[in-house]
């Protein structure tokens, strides 16, 4: 494998439309038999029932590398992550690993819910090969370093999803590996929680020589940790280099801004503990007619939002968490009064006042909540992003001024009196 560390040649990976997988090895070879013979034009047509997450992808990462990889949802990133944690393998080509690799992929990734936080740090120890007596002399920096000691010998099927993710990460960055994988998962976890991630993942790199793949719609994360950045489109590394050069490629990519969304798997990456029971749902959100995702900052925007739910809620809220262009995190914005849900489908009218945003590009994450008697939040569900919109102010009257540099942050502040 001369230097490299992941060496990535001719991948690709199709999938079939409607279908996750053979059920059976018996039935993966009847296909195989069925297919054996047949002409150009026959598998031609065959062909058009698969799509392909990764088409002929070539990669070569050395040991030490921080590696970023970015792209819209759907652009192949998970896939490729998949495939070198050997989760899942291949349609074709070949991927050479020189060292062993520990990945968090979504909430829970190698937990067993019915095992204590302290049994599944030795699960996974062993599973990347080590000794008992190497995971004790580990286990206590993993227990302090996850901020879960107090519940470290509770079965994880009763975490949290910040839990999960904080337990996860400790595991990974703290057991016997030379490659570490991270999807966009620590997004769950608190943001003192996150930066604690970023300066131990840098760490791992810099003094101890781990390989870093690191999958994140979060621009100000990458360039914190990142010093390469691959950007992703439809299954293909469309650039490969310098990570600020690879943001501006990123965020110049999507030229258009839907008025509607209708939200599937994709928009909700990290949510397999809500995924297990879930009770309300997020269906789809539109622009109300004559309402446009590009708008000045005195325009309102007017959404309306589908959602059902299995049982009565009451005191349920929403909320947008607002992230300028760059990936930089602006703010939240509430509902401000709460409502009751029955069973069934409801549409939500919701108003947004853009006034004290400057001129960008904006997404908006989507979360629905409930507050109980004791003011304890409980997350029904999230989308990721909810929506994209763009603030287009310009100069207005001759002797004012709209803020229209970004120097400074994406929020306008109140004007200052002058006379």
């Amino acid at each position: 494998m001369d230097e490299s560390i992941i060496k990535i040649s001719d991948i690709s990976k199709k999938y079939r439309y409607g279908q996750i997988g053979f059920s059976t090895f018996q039935n993966a070879l009847k296909e195989w038999w069925a297919n054996r013979d047949q002409s150009d034009a026959e598998k031609h047509q065959k062909n058009d029932e698969y799509f392909f997450a990764l088409r002929d992808v070539n990669l070569e990462i050395r040991p030490g590398e921080k590696v970023g990889i970015i792209g819209k949802n759907g652009a192949g990133k998970s896939t490729l992550l998949k495939l070198v944690s050997r989760i899942t393998s291949p349609s074709s080509g070949r991927i050479e690993l020189a060292g062993r690799v520990a990945s968090l992929l979504e909430v829970g990734t190698g937990f067993d819910g019915e095992l204590t936080g302290r049994e599944n740090i030795y699960l996974n120890g062993a599973i990347l090969g080590m000794s008992r007596a190497e995971i004790d002399q580990k286990m206590d920096d993993i227990i302090a370093f996850s901020e879960v000691s107090d519940f470290i010998d509770t079965p994880v099927k009763r975490y949290s999803s910040g839990m999960y993710v904080k337990l996860g990460f400790s595991i990974a960055a703290h057991l016997d590996n030379e490659i570490l994988i991270m999807d966009e998962v620590l997004a769950v976890g608190d943001m003192e929680f996150q930066k604690k991630c970023i300066d131990r993942m840098r760490m791992l790199a810099d003094t101890e020589g781990r390989t870093i793949l690191y999958v994140s719609h979060n621009m100000n994360t990458i360039k914190a940790l990142c010093t390469r950045c691959i950007v992703l489109d439809r299954g293909k590394i469309i650039y490969d280099g310098n990570v600020d050069k690879a943001i501006s490629i990123y965020l110049g990519m999507d030229d258009s801004i839907p008025n509607e969304y209708v939200y599937d798997q994709n928009y909700r990456p990290y949510d397999s503990i809500l995924r297990a029971n879930r009770r309300f749902e997020i269906h789809s959100l539109r622009f109300d007619e004559g309402f446009f995702p590009m708008l000045s900052s005195s325009e309102s925007m007017k959404l309306s939002l589908n959602v059902s739910s299995t049982q009565h809620f009451e005191r349920v809220g929403f909320r947008l968490e607002l992230w300028f262009q760059d990936g930089s995190k602006i703010g939240t914005m509430l509902s401000g009064t709460f409502r009751e849900f029955g069973e069934g489908t409801e549409t939500v009218h919701i108003t947004v006042d853009p006034s004290h945003l400057v001129p960008g590009q904006y997404r908006a994450d989507l979360i629905a909540y409930q507050f109980d008697e004791n003011g304890t939040e409980d997350i029904l569900d999230g989308v990721y992003p909810g929506l994209v919109f763009q603030i287009s102010d310009s100069l207005s009257e001759a002797n004012y001024l709209d803020w229209h540099h970004q120097y400074w942050g994406a929020v306008r502040l109140h004007d200052l009196k002058i006379s």
